[in-house]
């Protein structure tokens, strides 16, 4: 049953090996809480109290709303996909409301705090392939806005230099072209130039020093360790330089319907978290140039 469910969220739907995972960790999770609290296995017989009583025990464990509700949200698609097939009657979940959640605020790094990464970049005992990759990795992330699961499955057929494009595979293997600065593709040729040196014929861009391909968590670790030498905030993650990208795009005035589809956002309501900074900007400009703003 679950294996049926996690092979339409492969096959039909085109969810990534990341994202099946955690939808399997999920229903997992439950089906174990029925057999303990209830000895009870058959997840067709569900009804909603027990799946409350399920939130209620992850909430003793003092894990964040947030995290509970995308439990509950696995579990949820997770009996659609049961009522789709016919197997149920009616979704358990139908009526159920999700924690409430503080709104989390994601603080793009500014342009000084990217420029000092960039412009500044150290090997620090590295070699010279793993420093070059790693500053190619964190122009990639802030001029073109990709996600770090679409950065690691790059290809090197995916570079197109006549046309300074790179093309990526996003959500549900939808493809799009994003276009490359000239920056970028200097660093690029470097890179390749290295790599090419000992992973001769290697399909994909990124790569470690001894030649497979690069994962998420070295990625991860890649901007962590870059930006805490240059910011004080929170989150230093690739995903906030995908924040920051759109963000600073909108702030120089780029067309709302264009970033959404340099980041692969299936609708402008994603691309719309990124509008908040914006605002705030507009609105400082606003008190500072309105000739009433400054009258009492």
């Amino acid at each position: 049953m679950i294996t049926a469910f996690l092979e339409y969220l492969s096959l039909e739907k085109k969810y990534s090996v990341h994202t099946i995972t955690a939808y399997k960790k999920d229903l997992i999770s439950f089906r174990d809480f029925l057999v303990i609290e209830y000895a009870q296995e058959n997840l067709l017989e569900v009804n909603y109290p027990q799946i409350r009583s399920w939130v209620v025990a992850l909430v003793e464990t003092k894990i964040s709303n947030r995290t509970i509700n995308r439990k509950v949200s696995s579990l949820k698609s997770f009996y659609k996909f049961l009522q789709k097939t016919k197997q149920i009657d009616g979704n358990p979940l139908s009526k159920h409301k999700a924690l409430k959640t503080e709104k989390r605020v994601q603080v793009p790094f500014t342009s000084n705090e990217i420029n000092a990464v960039i412009n500044h970049f150290e090997k620090e005992g590295q070699s010279e392939f793993v420093s070059v990759r790693n500053k190619l990795i964190v122009e990639l992330f802030y001029s073109t806005g990709i996600r770090r699961a679409e950065l690691i499955n790059i290809k090197e057929r995916d570079v197109s230099f006549s046309d300074k494009t790179i093309k990526v595979l996003g959500k549900r293997n939808k493809e799009r072209f994003v276009p490359l600065l000239s920056s970028v593709i200097q660093t690029l040729n470097r890179y390749l130039e290295l790599k090419a040196a000992f992973a001769i014929g290697l399909e994909e861009l990124f790569i470690t020093e001894k030649g497979n391909k690069i994962y998420e968590t070295l990625v991860y670790r890649i901007i962590n360790s870059y930006f805490s030498k240059v910011s004080s905030k929170q989150k230093k993650s690739p995903h906030i330089l995908r924040h920051s990208f759109a963000t600073h795009l909108l702030n120089e005035g780029a067309d709302l319907n264009s970033v959404k589809e340099l980041l692969g956002h299936s609708s402008l309501a994603s691309t719309q978290v990124y509008t908040q900074n914006s605002l705030d900007v507009i609105k400082k400009v606003y008190n500072q140039a309105h000739p009433r703003s400054h009258k009492k």
